[in-house]
């Protein structure tokens, strides 16, 4: 997961609140301002009253030729090591890339921001953001900040949905407003998941709830940040899941509740390629998967023949994490 941080050297109490209410992992302030910033919000903080003591935790080096690649190497070891790159473009970066060395570049915008995370491919794992510019502070932030666990989106073609009985179903309140077209990714087998709609839809039984998403049955497998699946019943208030839209892009949402219930459940059978899936969700009209076209389509009007959206993964999970193993989960 990318990580930013945010410089502000000299103090400036609006580029703190613009990097607070962006969502900035981390703050870098003069000696002495680390506690005003704790009084502004609860974030990590470098400074020698902070969380991270300059030369003690986090350390600061400029970066110059591949000369000073070893030592750098060897600092992160121990340490967080800011760069401070007059080319930040230049071959050490990318020797230090490729090496697997965790630096942390100073950047001065967006653009910069952005060719760090996406040098030889791989990119740096964090950045550090030093302008005196509150917009383009907040435009980097807004822009960075979004989750890059996108996936791709194919289609799936119902076989059969069948009633099954009752069971325990959640319900994944957000913190987020999803969109037509947004949800949770969920199924039987962390192999393929179906996207599963948001409660954005008018109609006569229910007000919408666009925080929601009634996920399906406790034991369903959902995506989750940092290239995991977990199971819905392990997900609690505060926890973070990923969000999907129809074409893919994803977002961090915070978990505000669950709410698990018993309640009349249905299995959802598909077909894609030659493969069978399934998932199964809360028999209810409320409760939608999603079209080709990102349009909410309620379970209980599917039929066979009709296409619903699912992202497709090769290889199994092990404890939530993905490995390259053969596995046949049905």
């Amino acid at each position: 997961m990318r990580k930013i941080w945010v410089k502000v050297d000299p103090w400036d109490k609006e580029l703190i609140l613009t990097a607070l209410e962006g969502g900035a992992d981390g703050i870098m302030v003069e000696d002495g301002f680390g506690q005003k910033v704790k009084e502004l919000g609860l974030v990590t903080v470098i400074a020698s009253d902070g969380d991270l003591v300059p030369g003690k935790d986090a350390v600061t080096i400029p970066i110059n030729s591949s000369d000073d690649e070893d030592e750098i190497i060897r600092l992160t070891k121990e340490k967080l090591v800011i760069l401070e790159c007059p080319d930040w473009t230049i071959i050490p970066l990318e020797n230090l890339i490729a090496r697997n060395a965790d630096v942390v570049p100073i950047v001065k915008t967006y653009e910069e921001a952005e060719t760090a995370f996406s040098i030889l491919e791989i990119g740096v794992n964090q950045v550090m953001i030093h302008t005196d510019d509150a917009g383009e502070l907040q435009k980097a932030l807004s822009i960075l900040k979004r989750s890059d666990e996108g996936t791709k989106i194919e289609e799936a073609e119902i076989l059969e949905v069948k009633p099954i009985g009752m069971g325990d179903r959640v319900c994944v309140d957000t913190c987020t407003s999803m969109k037509v077209g947004q949800g949770m990714l969920v199924g039987n087998t962390s192999s393929v998941l179906f996207l599963v709609h948001a409660e954005t839809v008018e109609n006569p039984y229910v007000a919408p709830r666009p925080f929601r998403v009634n996920a399906g049955a406790v034991h369903a497998y959902t995506r989750v940040p940092g290239g995991k699946t977990r199971y819905l019943s392990e997900l609690k208030a505060g926890d973070k899941v990923l969000l999907f839209d129809h074409k893919g892009s994803a977002e961090e949402a915070i978990i505000g509740r669950l709410k698990i219930e018993k309640r009349p459940m249905m299995l959802i059978t598909a077909k894609i390629g030659s493969g069978t899936v399934a998932t199964i969700v809360q028999n209810a009209e409320t409760i939608r998967l999603t079209s080709p076209a990102g349009e909410p389509v309620s379970v209980v009007a599917l039929k066979a023949g009709d296409k619903v959206l699912v992202t497709v993964e090769a290889g199994g999970r092990h404890f939530g994490h993905k490995i390259e193993e053969t596995i046949t989960e049905k």
